[in-house]
């Protein structure tokens, strides 16, 4: 008996310890979590990295996998990675401001926004930036429209896709006038993103057949002028970000753009669907991002340390296959190239066959104006619902968002104001926009909430203005917000005949939700039926909706001269 509960002993030890121990490793994997998932673990030495968007796949992995290493410094510091998405010029812009905080490494799409960022007042990022992956500017295309046009056996480029653009009776030839009456474009805002100023500097550099970077007076000459009008005469949406331009290309379909200028990157990690996108090389050459990661030069001693490790770190074994798998060229040599960098998703390693010098800080401002000079000026309406429930704080962050929309329209654009209660009231109606700004403010900050919401009958408003105004030198939009159901329409109601009513005259309508209590399934119908977008708002985002929606219409938004 003695035995047995000498035995007995023996094994609740045993089970104790084995106990212990797996506590402890479940203690070490919740402390290892909770240092990866839930903010940096105490007393961490944290790196703040702002990066373009286009390497958000890839840093998002990179950065989880090295926080979850629990790197330390020389001091025995635990570092911690954040990342900040921003696009190249929204950067500047923020960082420009000496108020501002900065971050300790920040990634652009290339090494001429450094620059840019010094021009405006601030080197700090000067004098340390190496290039951590590298991705060419593409087309995306849709495989059955390149198809159509010849792809692959023929070669396109920036002039031939400018060309079918402007000429609907060349697009009908080749497309066979399946893929709509006219090839919809889209490309980043250039005042915000690299890769949308680039499209336009490709499409200089082409109109003038060379690869030496091009100069503010070439961008003055009737050639290029012509050649940069007629690509964008296509683009029917400037989007705020490379990332998220090809994600909704990829989620909307053929029907919403038919082609976008990306990154490579951005066509691997989005083009993989049904039918495919497909990455074209133009012919004429392209841009090459370079991705450089570039220190903060007023950092201390310890965070640049820290912030260099991590940099090693992306530029290691590790780092860069990683960055393989999300689609980007990797710059350490001992990398082998391989999948997803191979033909099953359009990618050719041999190209671009030639590579555009980088443009100088110059060339990027003369670029905007040239851009300002040459995008489709838009002929828009406003409808804002200023029925009873939008009292208070509701009503002043609407005019206040509209106020700053309407200072960001170019001075040839046209604006229609309606704002509905019991009905709808027409404010303004086809105002040159250049003329009347300080008038259409007025309007905007006299609109007082009171009465029912008569939606419906707004629109049906909002497409008269415009059916009576349409022009082919300007896209038609409509921009309607509203807070509840309809209430009070009379002339027209939610059905087949609004929404034809709407989309006439190829109007193209964003609509804003804002708050809980309006008919987001209408909403979203709306802007879906019209390739519009739809947003949910609140009053603390809604003038961050209408920054949105100005750089969607090519708003003076992000750097300038």
């Amino acid at each position: 008996m003695k035995e047995i509960t000498t035995q007995y002993r023996r094994k609740l030890l045993l089970i104790a310890l084995i106990s212990l121990i797996a506590l402890a490793c479940i203690c070490s994997s919740c402390n290892r979590s909770l240092s990866t998932n839930d903010g940096p673990p105490k007393n961490a030495l944290v790196i703040n990295v702002t990066a373009n968007t286009s390497l958000k796949p890839w840093l998002e992995t990179a950065i989880e996998n090295f926080n979850g290493k629990e790197v330390e410094t020389e001091a025995g510091k635990t570092i911690y990675v954040q990342l900040n998405l921003a696009e190249a010029g929204q950067s500047v812009v923020e960082m420009a401001n000496v108020a501002a905080p900065l971050p300790d490494l920040w990634i652009p799409d290339a090494q001429v926004w450094v620059d840019v960022l010094a021009n405006k007042g601030n080197a700090k990022f000067l004098d340390s930036c190496i290039s951590v992956a590298e991705s060419p500017l593409v087309i995306a295309m849709w495989q059955p429209i390149a198809e159509a046009l010849g792809w692959p056996s023929r070669s396109l480029g920036w002039l031939d896709v400018g060309s079918l653009a402007a000429d609907p009776s060349a697009w009908d030839y080749y497309s066979g006038g399946q893929f709509g009456d006219a090839l919809r474009l889209g490309h980043t805002h250039p005042g915000l993103s690299n890769s949308g100023v680039s499209t336009l500097i490709a499409i200089v550099q082409a109109a003038e057949a060379k690869t030496e970077a091009v100069n503010a007076e070439e961008m003055q000459e009737p050639v290029v002028q012509a050649s940069v009008n007629a690509f964008e005469a296509a683009v029917s949406w400037f989007s705020t970000s490379t990332n998220n331009l090809g994600q909704t290309m990829s989620e909307r379909g053929i029907g919403y753009l038919g082609a976008a200028v990306v990154y490579e990157s951005t066509v691997v990690n989005y083009g993989d669907t049904y039918p495919a996108i497909v990455p074209i090389y133009p012919f004429e050459g392209t841009f090459m991002a370079k991705h450089p990661a570039c220190l903060n030069s007023a950092m201390n001693t310890n965070a640049r340390e820290a912030a260099e490790i991590f940099r090693e770190y992306l530029l290691g074994e590790e780092g860069q296959q990683m960055a393989m798998a999300y689609g980007l060229r990797p710059v350490n040599k001992n990398v082998s190239l391989g999948s997803p960098l191979d033909e099953s998703r359009g990618i050719d390693l041999t190209q671009p066959e030639a590579i555009f010098n980088a443009p100088s800080v110059e060339s990027i401002y003369a670029i905007q104006d040239l851009w300002q000079s040459a995008r489709k000026n838009i002929n828009l309406v406003m409808v804002l619902d200023t029925s009873g429930s939008m009292m208070n704080g509701k009503i002043e962050n609407a005019r206040r968002a509209a106020r700053q929309f309407v200072e960001q329209m170019g001075d040839d654009d046209y604006i229609s104001i309606i704002a509905f209660s019991d009905e709808p009231m027409v404010l303004a109606s086809h105002w040159k926009v250049g003329e009347t700004r300080n008038e259409v403010a007025s309007i905007l900050n006299g609109l007082e909430a009171y009465g029912g919401t008569a939606f419906y009958d707004a629109l049906g408003k909002s497409a008269s203005i415009i059916g009576n105004t349409t022009s082919s030198q300007t896209s038609n939009v409509i921009v309607a917000l509203t807070d509840g159901m309809d209430t009070s329409s009379s002339l027209y109601a939610f059905n087949s005949h609004l929404i034809k009513t709407a989309t006439a005259n190829n109007t193209t309508i964003f609509t804003i939700a804002y708050g809980n209590d309006a008919d987001e399934a209408v909403l979203t119908n709306l802007a879906l039926q019209t390739n519009g977008n739809f947003y949910l708002g609140t009053e603390a985002s809604i003038a961050a909706i209408y920054q949105e929606m100005s750089a969607a219409f090519g708003g003076s938004v992000g750097v300038g001269r």
